[in-house]
C-alpha cells in the first residue's frame, strides 16, 4: 500500500490491540501505550513499537487513536501525552465517552493543534480482529485523507455522521445501536433464566421462533455463549457494558428521555459485575437473574 502512516493507538485491551493489530499488517508504523505494559507486549510480535509513556506512544504519529474505558481515562491519559503530542495530527477518538465528555476531549484537541474525529466503531472481539468493524465518525473533511487508511484497516466501512466531531454525531448514534445491543442481551439473560425457573428446555423457545420475525442470530449468538459456558474470554466485558448503559442512561436524561429498559440493564449489569462477573462476556448479565448464585443449567 502506498497510504501508510504513523499511528499512536493508546489502549490496547479487547478492541484497541485488535486495531492495533490490524494497522501493523496493513503496513502501517504503529506505537502502542497500555496502562498495564503487560497487555500491550504481545503486539512487538506483530511488528508494534511499545512505549512506555503516552507521551512516547504519541511521538512522531499521524495519528492518535484512543481506544481507553471511558471519557474521564481518555482525557486523563491524553494530558500524559501532550509533551509528545505533534502539532496538527489527527486525533481518533475511538472510546465509547458518552456526550457528557465530548466538548471537554475536543476541547483538549482545540489547545493542542490536533484534528479531532469523533470516531467511536460498532462491534465487538470478533469482527475487531478481522477487521471489520463499522466506524462511525465525524470531523472536517479538510482532513479525512489523513484518518481514512487508520478507518480503512480497522474496519469494513466508515459512516460519516458529521464535519464536527465536538457535536458527537458519531457518538451519538453508537450510543443508540448500543441500547439496542444491550437491551437485546438483558432480555436473552431473563429468558434463560425464566426458562430454567419453569422448567423449559431453551431449545424449545428457538423452536418456536425459528424462521420468524423473533428469531435473530444475536440472540442465539448470546444464548449459547450462557448454555454453553463460553463466556470467557469477552467479546464485551460486563464491566465495559455497564459503563456504556450509564452513559445511555445519562444521554437520554439529558434530553429529557426516559428509557426504562436501559436502566433495568445498567442494573442488571452493575449487578452481575459485584457478583465476579465484570470481565466476562456481557452475556453473563444472566446471572443478576439471581440471589446467591444462579443454579446449574
Amino acid at each position: 500500500m502506498t497510504d501508510t502512516v504513523t499511528v499512536s493507538v493508546l489502549g490496547t485491551g479487547i478492541m484497541g490491540a485488535a486495531m492495533a493489530r490490524n494497522l501493523a499488517r496493513a503496513g502501517h508504523a504503529v506505537r502502542v501505550w497500555n496502562r498495564t505494559r503487560a497487555k500491550a507486549e504481545p503486539l512487538a510480535d506483530d511488528g508494534a513499537y511499545v512505549s512506555d509513556s503516552p507521551a512516547d506512544a504519541v511521538r512522531g504519529a499521524d495519528v492518535v487513536l484512543t481506544v481507553l474505558h471511558d471519557g474521564a481515562a481518555v482525557l486523563d491519559v491524553m494530558r500524559q501525552a501532550a509533551p509528545g503530542l505533534p502539532s496538527g495530527a489527527a486525533w481518533a477518538q475511538s472510546t465509547t465517552a458518552g456526550l457528557g465528555a465530548m466538548g471537554e476531549l475536543a476541547g483538549f484537541a482545540r489547545e493542542h493543534g490536533l484534528v479531532f474525529y469523533d470516531a467511536p466503531v460498532l462491534g465487538t472481539r470478533e469482527p475487531a480482529e478481522a477487521g471489520k468493524l463499522t466506524v462511525l465518525a465525524a470531523g472536517p473533511v479538510e482532513g479525512r485523507a489523513a484518518v481514512a487508511p487508520v478507518f480503512d484497516a480497522v474496519g469494513a466501512r466508515t459512516m460519516w455522521t458529521g464535519e464536527d466531531g465536538a457535536e458527537g454525531s458519531a457518538t451519538r448514534l453508537k450510543l443508540v445501536a448500543n441500547s439496542w445491543v444491550l437491551a437485546v442481551t438483558s432480555a436473552t439473560g431473563e429468558m434463560l433464566a425464566l426458562a430454567g425457573a419453569l422448567g423449559v428446555d431453551p431449545g424449545s423457545f428457538f423452536d418456536a421462533i425459528e424462521g420468524g420475525p423473533l428469531d435473530m442470530g444475536y440472540l442465539r449468538a448470546k444464548a449459547a455463549l450462557v448454555l454453553e459456558d463460553r463466556l470467557t474470554p469477552a467479546s464485551f466485558a460486563v464491566g465495559t457494558a455497564a459503563k456504556d448503559a450509564r452513559l445511555i442512561v445519562e444521554a437520554a436524561e439529558r434530553a429529557g428521555v426516559r428509557l426504562d429498559v436501559a436502566a433495568a440493564s445498567a442494573q442488571r449489569l452493575a449487578r452481575a459485575a459485584e457478583l465476579g462477573h465484570g470481565d466476562e462476556d456481557m452475556a453473563a448479565s444472566y446471572y443478576a437473574s439471581f440471589d446467591g448464585g444462579a443454579p446449574e443449567r
